[in-house]
Parts: structure tokens; C-alpha cells; sequence
């Protein structure tokens, strides 16, 4: 501010609660919403305006459901020991997708256009069938009301008017400023309204019991149920008809904080992958959610693999086990590898902690996952603390906080250690005696 001090809200990790985005349909109701996580931030200026490239374009732009751009982060050292970088992910998996229909949303650094996130769909092609409500058919509707209220309706007329508005109001709560800014396919408040009505519905709006008994967290806005809401969110979009942009730009557009040590960066594997295994098991499971709609095949296999990974905990804990096996028993398996488009150190790392997670995070989250879809058993998950290390030095690097997602892969270093031990005095006798006999007719050869 004026007088040197940090302007209040702006500390990563420490502000207040943001407005939510149906309120600022009220307020301002602008066309189109930048999301960001609480530990993010512009680092690009020109970023917005790339993204309004893609939804402007007077072609495209009205297939378009949201922009998302890759996640960049701070503070992470050179060798990035736990892949918080997540490269492989953001620089080919989401590059990829955008060949197809799209990059799925991942929960920030994604710009919205708020028609398809009021749940309409795109512009229907022919031979595609209906998922929901279009966005020409309610602004048709509504004028055919409004004609109807200026000529003075009749009883018919008034009947029709009532069940409008009330699956009006199913679907977007009981607020008529709310209800009217949904219907402005170009944004805008209506100009009739003045600054203290707009206050007093955003109130009326805002409250916590506003979006019961409508179509909000299960057609609308973000979708409830799941602790990866951007999975879930994303994937009904797609499953409409829309189709999503990745944007790339030379200088990253946000940036953000990653977890530091182990611990956490378990913990936020965690929650990722209790959410998918939450959606694997609902009913919006990719398997067969959303069949006679638009969305494209291989866009639907690109979202069971996004659902699905957690469950290869289970073959991957026999896999990390038969090195051991193999050591005890004498008998090798060498698998082959292939690599590509990632620096090899950056896809080592990323394979180096996949298995970390793997036969920890992943493999509480299937049982987890289980327990709550089977049992109703509720588990919290635990926020990840996330360090901006100011000092450059990295000191939290080497923080080691004992965690229970530690126990699977703690047991399987012990065992693949003590394999070693048993095996590797047998190894290097036989080495000896080999290379005895080899010294031994190197001189009978000379000789």
C-alpha cells in the first residue's frame, strides 16, 4: 500500500475466504472466470488474454468449456527429488489430451467460461442427443414467458409461467437477479438494477443454504462429492459435448507452492488418489457414465486412466517384491524400459517417487476409497502444508515426519534389504571362483 505494507489477503498462506462464483454472477457477471488455488499466483501478465483467444474465437470459442493452463512451481530444488514438478503429467499427458477433446481439469490455473459451467451444452451437432438443457432453449422460454406476462396471460398462460419458473429455480435457487444473469449469454447485470439490490441479492445468494434442494454441486458450478471436485467437474463438461483448450505459454502464466518433504507430498498423493478412486466407484465412473452423449471415446479412456491408476497399487506391490525374491532365489527378471519427450533425470525422478506412491498413498486410497463407498466409513484427509523457503536453502527438504503412509514402503526396503544381504556373499564367491578359473587359463595359454 501507500505506506510500504503488504496489502491485506495478499499472503499465500494466510487470507481471506474468496467470493464464490455465483455471487459474482450477481455483482458482475462477467462471461468468463479465472480460477486459482489460494497459493497461486499471475506470473503472466499476457496469460488471460492468450486464454480469451481460444474462447472469443468467434468458431471455436463456443465449444470451448475452459483454458487450463499447466501448474508451475516455486520452491522446488534442481534434482526434484519427489516429481513435485509433475512433468511428465502437465508436459505430456495434458498436451496429448489436447488433441483430442481436451486437458481434464485439474483445480486451478484454468479460466472458465461460465455458460458451460452453469451446466448447459454446446451448440448441438446433428445425431447427438440431448444431456441437458441448452442455453438457446431457457432464453427462448424465458422470452416466451416475458411476452406472455406483458399481454397479460390467461389461466394456461399463467400455469405455464409458474412451472417455468419454478424449474427455473429447481435449477439455480430462488434468487431472480441469479436467475436473469444466467440468461445473459454475453454477461452484465441488467442496468435497471441499482448497486444496493445487487447487495442485498448477492447476501441472498451467498448464504449457505441457498443451493439446497437445486441442481448446484450436482449439475452446476463445481460438483460435490469428491475431494478431486476439478476431476469430476471437468469430466461432466466433456461428457456434454464441450471441449477444453491447453494453453502453453513460453513464460508460465501462475505459479504456485509444492509440498517440500516427503510426508506431505504422500499426503497430497493421498488425496488425489482417494479422489479418483471416489469417482471410480460412483456413478459418474468414466466406465459408463454419460453413454449416448458426446463425449469422445478415447477422451472417456483418457478419464478411466485418471480414475483408475490408484488400483495398480495392488500389482505393483507384488512387482516391488519380486526383486527380493529374485535375489533369495537366484533367479532374474530385467525388465526393459523406454523413455521419451521428458529429460531422463526428470523421468527417473517421476519413476523413482510413482513407486513411492504407489505402494503407499495409492494403496491407502483404494482400501479407503473402499470403506466409504461399501461402508459409508468417512475419512478426513489431511490438508498438505506447503513451504515457500525463503531462504533458498531448502532446509525443509530433508524434513522427515513419520507418517502410517511410510509403513508399506519402509517394510519392502527391509526386505529387499535383507534379500541383498543373504544373496550378495553367494554372488561375489562365485565371482571369485570364476575369475580364478579364468587367471588359470590365461596361463595355460601363454604358457
Amino acid at each position: 500500500m501507500q505506506d510500504g505494507t503488504p496489502w491485506p489477503g495478499n499472503n499465500t498462506r494466510d487470507h481471506p475466504g474468496m467470493i464464490q462464483v455465483r455471487v459474482s454472477a450477481v455483482l458482475t457477471n462477467g462471461p468468463f472466470l479465472l480460477n486459482l488455488d489460494c497459493d497461486h499466483y499471475i506470473n503472466n501478465s499476457k496469460a488471460l488474454r492468450e486464454a480469451m483467444c481460444f474462447l472469443m474465437d468467434p468458431n471455436l470459442g463456443k465449444y470451448v468449456c475452459y483454458v487450463q493452463f499447466p501448474q508451475r512451481f516455486d520452491g522446488i530444488d534442481k534434482s526434484d527429488r519427489y516429481a513435485n514438478r509433475n512433468t511428465v503429467f502437465f508436459d505430456i499427458n495434458l498436451r496429448g489430451l489436447d488433441g483430442i477433446q481436451g486437458p481434464v481439469y485439474v483445480g486451478t490455473g484454468c479460466v472458465f467460461n461460465r455458460t458451460a459451467l452453469y451446466g448447459y451444452e454446446p451448440p448441438h451437432k446433428p445425431k447427438h442427443k440431448n444431456l441437458g438443457c441448452s442455453l438457446p432453449v431457457l432464453v427462448g422460454q424465458a422470452r416466451k414467458v416475458l411476452n406472455q406476462v406483458r399481454r397479460g396471460a390467461g389461466f394456461d398462460d399463467e400455469k405455464s409461467l409458474l412451472m417455468s419458473q419454478m424449474s427455473l429455480e429447481k435449477r439455480f435457487g430462488q434468487s431472480a437477479v441469479f436467475v436473469a444473469s444466467t440468461l445473459m449469454e454475453n454477461g452484465g447485470v441488467p442496468q435497471s438494477a441499482t448497486p444496493e439490490t445487487l447487495l442485498k441479492e448477492a447476501i441472498h445468494v451467498i448464504s449457505c443454504g441457498y443451493e439446497d434442494k437445486s441442481e448446484w454441486g450436482s449439475e452446476i458450478g463445481w460438483i460435490y462429492g469428491s475431494v478431486t471436485e476439478d476431476i469430476l467437474t471437468g469430466f461432466k463438461m466433456h461428457a456434454r459435448g464441450w471441449r477444453s483448450i491447453y494453453c502453453m505459454p513460453p513464460r508460465p502464466a501462475f505459479k504456485g507452492s509444492a509440498p517440500i518433504n516427503l510426508s506431505d507430498r504422500l499426503n497430497q498423493v493421498l488425496r488425489w488418489a482417494l479422489g479418483s478412486v471416489e469417482i471410480l466407484f460412483s456413478r459418474h465412473c468414466p466406465i459408463w457414465y454419460g453413454y449416448g452423449g458426446r463425449l469422445k471415446w478415447l477422451e472417456r479412456f483418457a478419464y478411466v486412466n485418471t480414475t483408475i491408476y490408484p488400483v495398480t497399487a495392488i500389482p505393483l506391490l507384488l512387482y516391488c517384491t519380486l526383486p527380493a525374491v529374485c535375489l533369495l532365489t537366484g533367479k532374474f527378471i530385467i525388465p526393459q524400459m523406454r523413455w521419451s519427450g521428458v529429460g531422463i533425470d526428470e523421468w527417473w525422478r517421476n519413476e523413482q517417487f510413482w513407486v513411492i506412491g504407489g505402494v503407499s498413498a495409492h494403496l491407502f486410497a483404494v482400501f479407503q476409497g473402499l470403506l466409504k463407498v461399501l461402508a459409508g466409513i468417512d475419512t478426513n484427509f489431511t490438508v498438505t502444508s506447503k513451504a515457500s523457503d525463503e531462504d533458498g536453502d531448502f532446509t525443509e527438504l530433508y524434513m522427515f515426519k513419520w507418517t502410517t503412509l511410510l509403513i508399506p514402503p519402509t517394510t519392502l526396503l527391509i526386505v529387499n534389504i535383507v534379500g541383498a544381504s543373504l544373496e550378495f556373499p553367494t554372488l561375489s564367491t562365485a565371482a571369485t571362483n570364476r575369475g580364478a578359473r579364468s587367471l588359470g587359463n590365461y596361463s595355460l595359454l601363454s604358457g
